[in-house]
């Protein structure tokens, strides 16, 4: 067993830190974009303030929070620089699977003497997982959009089975955690519209060894959790018997709120310090329209973030439905949960381009203006695979009300 950094460390603690370290993130944003990643400086403050660890199992030196209080970070980091909100939550998230699927020596081994383990992810396949009649596992391919990556410690990734015999089909599909030791971050984060700070870089792996256990046979969109998990028993914790797919949308959600919030912060400034052309005496923080467009946009983002923490502690109950045996955690739970996680980001998309951008005036969208940079960030998190399936969610969500079987089309092409 290893003992967390900081034994005695509250939920509330660790959101005050997050909310403390805004006024850092919000100088640090123009090095994190030119960066394309967040700085080592924020790197080392996530380290200390225990970030990494929320929700890693207690036993091996994680806090072991829950949803609410994931998401609330992830909800103040963003609130101070998207790209770095994204690229924290994208990081941290992917520790929730590997506890809650993989055999107790995998894990050993994976979080190690320390605890210490970060990992990037991607829920696209790539390539084919050989084995080499070793114990080993045989890894080729190159993993993109891999969020996180540059400071990540491991990888988990999705691949196939490779087929048994020469020109079979390939086999079911195999989740992984890979070492860093074994795969190379590529320089290829460059050229996007928004959350240019995020570390969305590619990962390579040739010829990448990992032991056979580093595997299982299962899908980031399907884990097999119903009734409990593997994780759920080891560490006496229901959360790791839960679904992806909601929980990634709520990710997001959290993500975009944070952005919203962060634009409303900004918004107040303008109209606070901008002067009016014919009374430059008086600013247009004192006229009616300007408070009202604050306001409402305010109204939306409220209500997105109470609709994101309520349907957290949802899913913390389905979890504890499902392995306590009175309702299990069907792919149906999940589409509903995964509605309203995406929902709340919607709205605050909404408030954030509809009001607060639109209203601002156009020289805060000149480049270098926070403005600018939140409505970017946004616009490329809606074009983002999660948001660009709504209508198959919303399709599959009503299906299951109408007590209809599963139409089969995938929620990620």
């Amino acid at each position: 067993m290893i003992a967390p950094p900081e034994p005695a460390l509250t939920e509330s603690e660790l959101i005050e830190r997050a909310v403390a370290m805004r006024p850092a993130l919000l100088e640090r944003q123009p090095e994190t974009e030119r960066l394309t990643r967040y700085p080592k400086e924020t790197h080392e403050d996530f380290l200390r303030a225990g970030f990494y660890r929320i929700l890693q199992p207690r036993h091996y030196g994680g806090y072991e929070f829950g949803l609410p209080t994931f998401y609330r970070v992830v909800t103040e980091i963003a609130r101070g620089c998207p790209s770095t909100g994204w690229a924290l939550s994208l990081t941290v998230a992917h520790v929730l699977q590997v506890a809650s699927v993989f055999e107790a020596k995998a894990q050993d081994e994976i979080f190690g003497d320390e605890g210490d383990f970060r990992a990037a992810s991607t829920v696209m396949p790539v390539g084919v997982a050989q084995s080499d009649g070793h114990g080993h596992v045989v890894l080729d391919g190159t993993w993109p959009y891999s969020s996180g990556s540059p400071y990540s410690t491991h990888y988990v990734g999705q691949t196939l089975r490779a087929p048994e015999k020469p020109g079979d089909p390939p086999g079911p599909m195999v989740l992984f955690v890979a070492p860093r030791a074994v795969w190379t971050l590529l320089d290829d984060w460059h050229g996007v519209l928004g959350l240019r700070g995020s570390g969305s870089n590619s990962i390579r792996m040739e010829q990448a060894r990992i032991p056979a256990y580093f595997t299982v046979e299962a899908s980031l969109l399907d884990l097999p959790v119903e009734g409990g998990s593997l994780g759920s028993e080891l560490h006496d914790n229901p959360m790791y018997a839960g679904r992806a797919p909601s929980f990634f949308h709520g990710e997001l959600a959290a993500i975009m709120i944070g952005t919203a919030y962060a634009a409303a912060d900004e918004y107040a400034r303008i109209v606070t310090e901008r002067p009016l052309t014919l009374e430059p005496h008086r600013t247009r923080a004192e006229l009616h329209d300007y408070q009202r467009h604050l306001g409402e946009a305010l109204g939306v983002i409220h209500t997105a973030q109470a609709a994101l923490q309520r349907t957290a502690e949802d899913y913390m109950e389905t979890c504890h439905r499902n392995v306590t045996g009175k309702a299990p955690f069907t792919t149906a739970e999940d589409n509903r949960l995964a509605m309203v996680f995406l929902n709340a980001g919607r709205m605050a998309w909404d408030a954030m381009q509809n009001t607060l951008f639109r209203t601002a005036g156009s020289r805060y969208a000149r480049d270098g203006e926070r403005m600018q940079r939140y409505f970017r960030d946004a616009a490329t998190y809606w074009t983002h695979v999660g948001p660009n399936m709504a209508e198959p969610l919303a399709r599959r969500v009503g299906r299951d009300r109408l007590g209809l079987p599963s139409d089969d089309i995938p929620l990620i092409p």
